[in-house]
């Protein structure tokens, strides 16, 4: 007979109540307004995101990724196993509960991924994060940007969308080395999200991940050099927040 869930906290966020619970030592279950946000027995979509974003970048390279949200911790732990020792992760995670929660309780399931000395934890929006590097003219680039939030785009995207709009795409490429990688996790295709892939000059491939039971995508986006594209292509003005919390 299974053991009941036991719910560990719950902490109000501008999408409802967030709720962590466990069952056992190993088990968890995150959840928004009731609805099932992720569980610890299944994160598989997690894994393939961060090993497509990252395993092109060498064990030995002193390579720079972006990581947001953070979620359990396992896009983080599956990035931290496919890069090099030389390599620094910055992760952005909107909600410092969530950060909370993978220092504490949900450590166990990624070997303390957040303890690692590559790991720079940033408890804030992840688009400063982008915009910050993308106009600093001595700020070091990112050679992977890796997108694993509560939603992913959508079938219809507003130009202004903090994350998927036009204006932000080419925020994120302005973030990304040339040649870099721009990884997204979603449940759908979306039309409108691959349209400002391309005119920033991104090229894409979608992956599907998991086998069985509920599958999930993997926008993989490459930066190409820059062209007169970039020109013509605002950017994004202002302060927008991302959404929250996490996946």
């Amino acid at each position: 007979m299974a053991l009941p869930w036991q719910p560990l906290e719950t902490v109000d966020t501008p999408d409802g109540p967030l709720t962590l619970m466990r069952r056992g030592e190993r088990d968890f279950l995150l959840t928004i307004r009731g609805r099932v946000l992720m569980t610890s027995a299944a994160h598989r979509s997690e894994d393939d995101l961060a090993r497509l974003a990252c395993e092109g970048l060498g064990k030995d390279a002193p390579a720079r990724v972006l990581v947001s949200g953070l979620g359990m911790g396992f896009t983080l732990r599956a990035a931290l196993d496919v890069l090099g020792p030389r390599a620094w992760v910055v992760v952005a995670e909107l909600n410092p509960i969530v950060a909370r929660w993978c220092e504490g309780p949900l450590g166990v399931l990624t070997n303390h991924a957040l303890r690692d000395r590559r790991v720079r934890l940033v408890v804030g929006d992840v688009t400063e994060v982008l915009r910050e590097v993308a106009e600093g003219a001595e700020a070091r680039r990112f050679d992977a940007v890796v997108l694993d939030m509560y939603e992913g785009p959508q079938q219809r995207v507003p130009r202004h969308h903090p994350l998927y709009g036009a204006e932000a795409v080419a925020t994120t490429r302005r973030a990304l080395v040339e040649g870099g990688t721009f990884a997204v996790w979603c449940e759908q295709r979306s039309a409108d999200f691959e349209r400002a892939l391309r005119t920033v000059g991104f090229t894409f491939e979608m992956k599907r991940t998991g086998h069985g039971g509920r599958v999930h995508l993997v926008y993989l986006a490459q930066s190409a050099r820059k062209t007169k594209t970039d020109a013509n292509v605002p950017r994004a003005p202002g302060r927008r927040r991302g959404p929250s919390p996490s996946r």
